[in-house]
């Protein structure tokens, strides 16, 4: 095939793939062509760069694996959350909002360029094989996973029930590496658990924002109330929940307000300004509430935090937040994958952005971490946040935009580097006594109904 015959060929994958994207595309197309009239121009230098490749690489090389590079690196280029996602990428996402999976039950992250366990989760094929937070995962299967994509490791780990995955693992005061065959299993993430901590007073964590969250928590406090008639405090439980979908940010808020702004989003097309209000409750739960959060608290986490400090619903405890103040639109393509694109900004209901700032708690309270959790993650990991990435979006510092309104919900789905597991293991008792955050709240809420029994003059 002669060198002109490929170009066009070339060109004509080029086409092809900006057709792919359909209206949206096509909209977008004729305003960038205004913006920029010499985007043919780069079009043309993309065009002879993959023919230059083909022609002259040592191997022959995949014409699609070259686009999807080229994409991801487009994206990647953007922010830390925008990303290509192959068809197998995009139907990962989309079983990790659904919560159930075969896998392994492990919280990775890629820290100093090295595959990182952030935290097993309680009572997974990980915790029972005996992998522990800080742990390095330098294979999987015998392959390297120096320069593997996170998304990679994870579907390297994820599988059918029953097969078995060999994970060799650098541990802190270990001699040499250690190998662990972990047989997966089917892996169901419980976005919501309670207890009572006293008759009262009752705890809810949500550590994850899934499809079915909000339902879980109705569930959750329907429960906790039957339990404790007239309850006079409710401890809500946001530490390390890196986030989710959206609408459940907003429907969780929606619980706790029967009315006034939850959040609103700022862009740059009008389609992207969107404002979400609650809604008066049928049931509603009129109890003091302390929200707790942390570093590890990201996205959906705080929107809801967000909301119910600035109409004064509840108090904020804990530590300053991730600060991931970007919603992803994720953007279905016509061959299976999907772009995963940070379209605009949120905003809590009195105008602030928390993008690369986080929610700053009411009350300051750090985490002491007991010496038996020496193995979990310390502080130096907990406070990595979105400032902390390469590529993140500035704080816009006070720009308030509009809030068209527009009733739609869409996947914030990204993730901060930081997502442990904390208080899954609901033992009231030992959540009162070794969890300093949470013996806060509850003192907190106690001394609110003390407060409110004293008559001053």
């Amino acid at each position: 095939m002669s060198k002109n015959r490929s170009r066009i060929l070339i060109l004509l994958v080029v086409a092809a793939l900006v057709l792919a994207l359909g209206s949206w595309s096509t909209l977008r197309a004729k305003n960038t062509a205004v913006e920029n009239p010499d985007v043919y121009q780069y079009l043309k230098v993309f065009s002879d760069v993959m023919s230059i490749v083909q022609d002259n690489y040592v191997e022959k090389v995949d014409q699609k694996k070259l686009v999807y590079g080229a994409i991801t690196g487009m994206l990647r280029e953007l922010d830390p959350h925008s990303s290509f996602l192959k068809p197998e990428d995009y139907k990962e996402l989309q079983i990790e909002t659904k919560g159930k999976f075969g896998g392994l039950g492990i919280e990775i992250t890629i820290r100093d360029n090295i595959l990182t366990v952030v935290a097993p989760l309680e009572d997974t094929p990980a915790d029972k094989a005996g992998i522990l937070a800080n742990d390095q995962i330098l294979k999987i299967d015998d392959q390297p996973t120096q320069d593997m994509s996170l998304m990679d490791a994870v579907q390297k780990m994820r599988g059918a029930k029953g097969t078995k995955v060999k994970l060799t693992i650098f541990r802190k005061g270990e001699r040499k590496p250690l190998d662990f065959d972990v047989v997966r299993d089917i892996i169901s993430i419980q976005s919501v658990k309670s207890r009572s901590l006293e008759p009262g007073f009752g705890y809810v964590r949500i550590s994850s924002f899934q499809s079915g969250t909000s339902a879980d928590l109705r569930k959750a406090l329907d429960q906790l109330e039957s339990e404790n008639p007239g309850m006079q405090g409710l401890v809500l439980d946001l530490r390390n929940d890196p986030g989710g979908l959206l609408d459940q940010a907003v429907e969780v808020s929606d619980e706790f307000l029967d009315e006034g702004l939850i959040v609103y989003t700022g862009g740059r097309l009008e389609s992207q300004k969107m404002r979400f209000e609650a809604h008066k409750n049928t049931k509603p739960h009129s109890y003091p509430i302390v929200v707790l959060v942390n570093s590890g608290s990201a996205s959906a986490s705080e929107i809801v935090a967000g909301a119910l400090q600035d109409q004064k619903r509840a108090i904020i405890m804990g530590e300053q937040t991730f600060g991931k103040g970007s919603v992803q639109t994720v953007i279905p393509l016509n061959d299976g994958s999907a772009l995963r694109l940070t379209t605009s900004l949120y905003y809590t209901p009195s105008g602030r952005s928390i993008q690369a700032k986080g929610i700053t708690p009411d009350i300051m309270v750090k985490r002491e971490i007991p010496k038996a959790e020496d193995n979990n993650p310390g502080d130096d990991m907990l406070r990595v946040r979105e400032k902390d990435l390469n590529r993140h979006m500035e704080n816009p510092k006070g720009e308030n935009p509009g809030t068209g309104k527009q009733d739609t919900s869409k996947p914030d789905a990204s993730k901060p580097d930081a997502s442990k597991q904390e208080g899954t293991q609901l033992d009231p008792k030992k959540l009162a006594e070794q969890d300093n955050q949470v013996r806060r709240a509850l003192d907190l809420l106690k001394g609110y109904k003390i407060m409110a029994q004293m008559q001053f003059k």
